[in-house]
């Protein structure tokens, strides 16, 4: 005891005696007994938690989605080929339809001997889901916005990270079998394959029977056109059906018998690689992507209806290219991130708990009494 007051264990407040970790820790601790837990003391520990927690999911998302850079340049080497792959279902009796590409070299390629032309049930097909119509979403409402007036739509590529694309580039997969028909009669013909078309500028159409070149026989009788059609493939190149295209997975219906649905093409020529091209292990996929433009109408008896795919091959090689920081790197930025966060933290509790402090004190000092028996306002206390 020194005048009335018992002497502090100053060991209290020291490092545990016998702990080595603990006697070296540059830090050292308050023995629990000495220690008062506040309430915000543990809202400002789950706050900074929390954001930490944010930032590091930022962090690993940007790294993940990696840098993307986008050159143009001229296709280094001459190729005079250029694959078409389609699926489409048109919603009319194979024989009564005719397949067939006009490029701007004059040649005239039959592509109904080149693809499958398979009899089928539209309802087979009609109520697949996911399906879409340019200008409208999965569940059919009207797109708004820029880009779209009326009944002309511009849509280009789809929003996948490159190495999803360069994943999905590498897959081959056959074309899906055409569903029975179960002895019902077909009122449908889907149309399949690849075909091997110059790379010019070309016109592949499907139109009716009689109509559009000169034949023999009769022609179609008007009333059995019926042009609606279900586009679940339509892409340039490699056959690669894990990537998606803007016409895939497309429904157009034609509410009259003479309708012409144009779609208007520019196909560019494109490479994703992942990973620098003059490091060991990058990974590339050539591939065409593809902007459209779809212009759909009723003509009168003496235009040629059908559908008409006007494409264009853009001179230009576009390379896209997506790079990451390396794990060590990755590590360093989200240590800075976390390291950040709990300094914020750690000075916005210091701050706070010195206005709760400050508060108090006024708040004490309004209530409290004075010397000699006075009174907050000076008056004596009776």
């Amino acid at each position: 005891m020194m005048n009335g007051y018992e002497k502090l264990d100053e060991d209290a407040f020291g490092p545990k005696s016998g702990n080595i970790v603990s006697a070296f820790d540059a830090f050292p601790k308050s023995k629990p007994q000495y220690v008062t837990r506040t309430e915000g003391g543990g809202k400002w520990t789950v706050a900074v938690v929390i954001v930490s927690l944010v930032l590091m999911w930022t962090e690993l998302a940007a790294w993940w989605r990696g840098t993307q850079q986008h050159t143009f340049a001229v296709e280094k080497g001459v190729s005079h080929g250029l694959d078409i792959n389609l699926d489409i279902v048109v919603r009319m009796r194979c024989q009564d339809l005719h397949v067939n590409v006009q490029d701007a070299a004059g040649d005239r390629i039959l592509a109904a001997e080149a693809l499958r032309r398979d009899p089928t049930l539209w309802s087979q097909w009609v109520n697949e889901r996911g399906m879409h119509r340019l200008g409208r979403d999965a569940h059919g409402r009207l797109l708004t916005g820029e880009g779209f007036t009326g009944g002309h739509h511009d849509e280009g590529f789809g929003e996948e990270h490159v190495h999803d694309i360069v994943a999905l580039g590498r897959k081959r997969a056959r074309w899906g079998r055409t569903p029975r028909l179960w002895g019902a009669e077909p009122d449908s013909c889907r149309i399949y394959g690849s075909l091997e078309l110059n790379k010019v500028q070309g016109d592949f159409h499907i139109t009716a029977r009689g109509h559009g070149y000169m034949e023999f026989g009769e022609h179609l009788d008007h009333n059995a056109f019926n042009f609606s059609h279900i586009i679940s493939e339509f892409s340039f190149g490699p056959y690669l059906p894990a990537l998606t295209n803007p016409l895939d997975r497309t429904v157009n219906l034609a509410p009259a018998h003479f309708m012409r649905f144009q779609y208007f093409l520019s196909v560019v020529p494109t490479t994703y690689t992942v990973g620098r091209p003059d490091e060991f292990g990058s990974t590339s996929v050539f591939t065409n992507q593809y902007a459209v433009t779809e212009q759909s109408q009723e003509v009168l008896e003496n235009v040629i209806p059908g559908l008409f795919f006007k494409y264009d091959i853009e001179p230009i090689l576009l390379n896209i290219v997506e790079t990451r920081d390396s794990v060590l790197v990755l590590l360093l930025r989200v240590v800075n991130v976390v390291s950040g966060a709990l300094a914020a933290g750690h000075w916005g509790y210091r701050l706070s708990d010195w206005i709760a402090e400050v508060r108090g004190r006024r708040r004490r000092a309004g209530h409290s009494e004075g010397m000699l028996g006075l009174g907050a306002k000076g008056h004596y206390n009776e």
